[in-house]
């Protein structure tokens, strides 16, 4: 029998993070933390409880691409699923790779998660130790536009190549870097001080 998925819910309501428990509890699959209803403690939290999966509000993000990255340094293998019945800018969810809103089916909430777990079982089979690469002067500049949060086409629009390239690029950055997050992007340009 496979272990529970550990499941940590970040979610001011109370009533949304029960009635979560109650569904994912209900599939057999799924073991339910204690949930948060802010974000105040959430690093100790993550350290403590090394949950598999965290399902997190996005409004309670005051800065959200440090935030997130600081979240994947401590946990890179955790997925981060955004939970919304809101209107939440699509700046801000264009950092999380899932999305699940409040009104889906149980069957598309079950679909979502393990979509997740499964992206990150995928991420951890085909990590490779990441090469000491320098990235090339062009790869620099599509890491810190990444960072800024443009979209391949932007970027290619930007830096007047094909969408092709960007992609090829980013394909490049990931390589040299170990790092597949656009949050986890952000936090090493900004660490090597490539952000203006």
């Amino acid at each position: 029998m496979n272990p529970l998925i550990s499941v940590l819910i970040v979610e001011p309501s109370e009533i949304i993070c029960e009635g979560l428990k109650a569904m994912l509890k209900t599939s057999g699959k799924y073991n339910v933390l204690s949930p948060l209803h802010d974000a105040a403690n959430l690093s100790e939290r993550l350290m403590a409880a090394r949950p598999d999966i965290l399902i997190f509000n996005p409004t309670l993000l005051t800065a959200p691409r440090q935030q997130l990255a600081t979240m994947a340094q401590e946990r890179p293998t955790m997925p981060v699923v955004a939970l919304v019945y809101q209107y939440v800018e699509d700046s801000i969810l264009a950092n999380f790779r899932f999305v699940i809103d409040i009104r889906c089916s149980y069957s598309t909430l079950l679909s979502q998660l393990q979509a997740a777990m499964a992206n990150s079982n995928n991420e951890d089979e085909t990590a490779e130790s990441p090469e000491n690469y320098e990235l090339s002067e062009r790869e620099t500049d599509v890491l810190v536009l990444v960072a800024k949060g443009l979209s391949s086409k932007e970027i290619a629009d930007k830096l007047s190549i094909s969408v092709h390239t960007v992609n090829s690029h980013r394909k490049n950055i990931t390589h040299k870097t170990g790092i597949k997050s656009v949050a986890g992007l952000a936090v090493y340009a900004m660490i090597h001080n490539l952000m203006e």
